[in-house]
């Protein structure tokens, strides 16, 4: 259904790195959920008022909700269409993220507000009419819901958006707020069991925690989460494809919403290598990045000592001393300056960021290291962080 509904209205539906491909998408996703949320409200509006049920009209007003978070959806993805400009040159995807922020406002006010009716009605109980139409009502609602969280998150996946894919989890937590509004009905026909309020009050805190869930998914890209290790990886493989790149480090990737990627990367070549020809390359592999992946890739380059014997020795020591202390540390930018009065190891340390206080103990457990092989060298290390 979804790739049937991607093939009839969006041309060159795969072509996700297009930012125009992605908006569309996201504008199909959020005309979705307005007209299915509308239906939903209705349908359980009119049954819910007629049983007097406040967890059905619980359930109605949540999906007025989602129908509400739809429109922000949907304006989210307009507005992050606008090309750059002088006040803004790199873009307004964010308004994309900015949406799903707003989409989560809106869901915690409504359960904070369902809470309160569920809460009133535990004090007052009310009789709940319950017929035929209010379960298949209730069981379209449901399986609908199932579609749409399904769709939700299909769509969310093929465009790697994080307000697509929030709004999947917010329509799952709406099949499990419905079931048990069923249930509570059920119960209350077959059972006699007034549980009215406290089911309403169930479906207030699922409201509640899909709104926490979907601000914090959305903050994340907000605040620069790390990089998708797929992306990272792509970037890597682009990079060392060319035979002349020796290694690279410090991949940095800063994300200014879909279609607007910009990313760093030191890269290793041979000091013997003519540095108008290496300008060469890297132009080559900084077009191929834009053209290939739409990444702005900005390439530092740092050559690389291949014919001298103490730096491949210190350099093969101060590796084994690392990969003892922990597998987890990595070194890069390594080279021997040469003074008069004392020679100097100088090198970045890449150490996961849990391990960031240990710094000082790492410097003068490798300084201990080298001693005790009998090197006089003074280290300077610059530390970098990683995940």
């Amino acid at each position: 259904m979804t790739k049937l509904l991607l093939r009839l209205f969006i041309k060159d539906y795969n072509n996700t790195e297009s930012i125009l491909v992605h908006s569309a998408i996201g504008k199909l996703a959020g005309i979705t959920g307005i007209v299915c949320n509308i239906l939903l409200f209705l349908g359980k509006l009119i049954v819910g008022l007629i049983a007097d049920s406040v967890s059905i009209i619980a359930d109605a007003v949540n999906n007025l909700s989602d129908a509400s978070s739809s429109v922000v959806t949907l304006l989210g993805f307009q507005m992050a269409q606008q090309p750059a400009d002088a006040d803004h040159p790199y873009g307004h995807a964010r308004y994309e993220y900015l949406s799903g922020l707003v989409v989560a406002a809106l869901i915690l006010l409504i359960g904070v507000d369902l809470a309160k009716s569920s809460v009133k009605k535990i004090i007052h109980p009310a009789t709940v009419e319950f017929s035929i139409i209010t379960f298949i009502v209730l069981l379209v609602s449901i399986g609908l819901k199932l579609w749409m969280s399904a769709f939700f998150s299909s769509l969310g996946k093929h465009i790697h958006s994080t307000t697509l894919q929030a709004t999947s989890m917010d329509s799952r937590n709406d099949v499990i707020a419905s079931s048990a509004v069923l249930i509570g009905c059920l119960i209350e026909y077959f059972f006699h069991l007034n549980i009215d309020g406290y089911v309403g009050l169930i479906v207030a805190i699922f409201i509640l925690y899909s709104g926490f869930n979907i601000a914090k998914e959305t903050i994340s890209p907000l605040l620069g989460k790390q990089a998708d290790p797929e992306l990272v990886e792509k970037i890597s493989q682009l990079v060392l494809s060319h035979e002349k790149i020796l290694g690279i480090h410090d991949l940095l990737v800063h994300d200014y919403g879909p279609g607007q990627c910009f990313a760093s990367v030191h890269v290793e070549l041979s000091a013997e290598e003519d540095p108008l020809a290496c300008h060469e390359i890297i132009d080559e592999i900084e077009c191929d990045a834009l053209e290939k992946m739409n990444v702005h890739l900005v390439i530092h380059y740092d050559p690389v000592v291949l014919n001298d014997e103490e730096w491949s020795e210190m350099r093969q020591i101060v590796d084994e001393i690392i990969h003892n202390l922990d597998p987890q540390l990595s070194m890069h930018d390594f080279r021997i300056v040469r003074g008069s009065k004392q020679t100097r190891l100088v090198f970045d340390l890449a150490v996961p960021y849990s391990m960031r206080e240990k710094q000082k103990e790492l410097e003068q457990k490798i300084e201990e290291a080298l001693l005790s092989k009998g090197k006089q060298y003074v280290t300077i290390i610059r530390f970098d962080g990683k995940a």
